[in-house]
Formats: C-alpha cells, structure tokens, sequence
C-alpha cells in the first residue's frame, strides 16, 4: 500500500499554520464569579440590597418569635385553657402562622427580583468595561468561566479594577 505524500504534507502544513496562528492571536480569561464577588460595583449592589431589605428581614425574624412565643404558650397552656380559649388561641396561632408564609414569600420574591436586577446591571457594567479592555488591548477573543486557562491569560484584576474606576 502506498501513502502519498500530498495529504501529509497538507495536514503538516495546517498544523504548522495553527502554531503560527496561536502565537499572532491574543486571548483573555474572566473569572466572572471573583468580579461578581470581589469588584467594588458587586460589594455596593450587595450594601444596598441587605440596606433595602434589612428592615423587613428584622420584622420577619422577630414575627417568627412570637409565632414560637405563642406555640410554645398554647402547648403549655393547654391543659388550662377553657375550650372556647384554647380555639381563639389556636385561631390567632394559624392566622399569624399564615400571615407569617406570606410575608417570607413576598421577601424572598422581592430579595430574588431585587438581586437579579442587580445582577443584570452589573453584568452589563462588566461586558461593557471587558470590551472596552478587548479593544483597547487588541485582544482576539476573551473568555468568561472556561474549566482551565492560564493564569498569564487571565485578566480578571484588570476588570475589577476598571469597574471600580468607571463608577
């Protein structure tokens, strides 16, 4: 069986034009997880988020208390209790129980929608200040949450520090 010598020499030369290839291209990486954690925009959002939402967050906790504070009296009280008491207790005990899940459920659906509004503002803050960087810098291509880069790639301090430059 004879090989020729044309599809080697083309598959070589393919190879050799990558390699060449490689080294004129220019790439970045992001860690996008430390610059939603790390940069300063992130670190504000969250002040104003736990800010915003400290009041109501105490209000729950101290709800849930009494919420405990009147279960732990109608389990011990019980026994004293005339029928018609222990019913009004036990009326009021699932009535704040259930104004109780309402109020966590509201909270959690603000908090969530509060924190993707902040999320999507500092997203678009960080692509713009990334592209801002790649064209600056003449970069090829920049890359956000591969399973490896080098660390000579990675860019992500320069990203934090353009956001919290760019306010």
């Amino acid at each position: 069986m004879k090989v020729s010598a044309l599809p080697v020499l083309v598959l070589a030369l393919m190879g050799f034009s990558q390699l060449a290839l490689a080294d004129t291209a220019k790439f970045g990486f992001i860690n996008s997880e430390r610059v939603m954690r790390d940069s300063a925009l992130a670190v504000r959002a969250q002040q104003r988020i736990e800010k915003e939402f400290s009041k109501r967050d105490q209000d729950l906790q101290r709800m849930g208390k009494d919420l405990e504070a009147l279960q732990k009296d109608l389990e011990n009280e019980n026994s004293k209790m005339s029928a018609s008491e222990r019913q009004s207790k036990e009326r009021q005990f699932r009535d704040l129980e259930r104004d109780f899940q309402r109020r966590q459920r509201e909270f959690r659906e603000d908090l969530n929608q509060r924190r993707n509004e902040e999320l999507a503002s500092i997203i678009e803050k960080t692509n713009q200040v990334i592209k801002k960087i790649a064209e600056s810098e003449k970069y090829d291509a920049i890359f956000q949450d591969v399973v490896y880069a080098n660390p000579r790639i990675d860019i992500t301090d320069r990203v934090i520090k353009a956001l919290a430059d760019s306010k």
